[in-house]
């Protein structure tokens, strides 16, 4: 416990030096998986109280991020292949931008989708089970949600701070950094556990209530 308290303490110390090299090796401590999960929960009750006092925000968000993203990939590609069919020009960075911002649109699409429960999730099936197999199903959703999210918010996080101690720039540019982009996967990570939470808090009420806790959802229902 003492060693993990310690490695916190120095995952701390590295994060206020503002020093690459340093927040990278510290999480290569067990002390990350700790800390990582404190964050997932932490995080995921900030964004709850975000949504609670900021409807627009819980409502559009993620719908916001994926349009703007979605919208600005197809213009870099629509007007970079113009420029090089018709003009004989390309911006070096037009082969490797769309990609990093697909990522946000994919992991953003992801919360939004948890959000409105459009993954897997076997409605019809459950929907014949018993109220407490249902709850429990539900339960254990919101529980592996939240601990795939933990997993992903500390690797990844990781991986960006690797790629921010290493300097790695994106292909085509001189000072653009890979990591302003791949921070954005931890914090989609984020607002998984956050929307993943606030599903079962409205799975517990519904079952205090007595309310249907099956219902059947579909893709911009919202």
């Amino acid at each position: 416990m003492t060693t993990i308290m310690s490695d916190i303490a120095e995952i701390f110390r590295a994060v206020l030096s503002n020093d690459a090299w340093m927040i990278s090796e510290s999480l290569k401590t067990d002390a990350a998986w700790v800390l990582g999960g404190v964050v997932t929960l932490l995080g995921s009750a900030l964004f709850l109280a975000i949504y609670h006092y900021f409807p627009w925000v819980e409502r559009k968000f993620e719908a916001t991020v994926m349009v703007s993203t979605y919208l600005l990939i197809g213009a870099i590609i629509f007007v970079e292949v113009f420029r090089r069919f018709v003009l004989n020009v390309q911006a070096p960075w037009s082969t490797t931008l769309p990609p990093f911002m697909f990522l946000i649109m994919t992991w953003a699409g992801c919360a939004y989708n948890v959000k409105l429960r459009t993954h897997l999730a076997f409605a019809e099936f459950r929907s014949n089970m018993p109220r407490p197999l249902q709850f429990l199903c539900l339960s254990l959703d919101a529980l592996l949600w939240i601990g795939f999210a933990w997993i992903v918010i500390v690797t990844s996080t990781q991986v960006a701070a690797n790629s921010a101690a290493n300097f790695q720039i994106l292909l085509g540019t001189d000072n653009v950094l890979q990591w302003w982009f791949l921070v954005s996967v931890p914090l989609s990570f984020i607002l998984i556990a956050a929307r993943a939470l606030e599903n079962w808090l409205e799975d517990l009420r519904n079952y205090r209530d007595g309310s249907d806790l099956i219902a059947a959802v579909s893709i911009g229902a919202d």
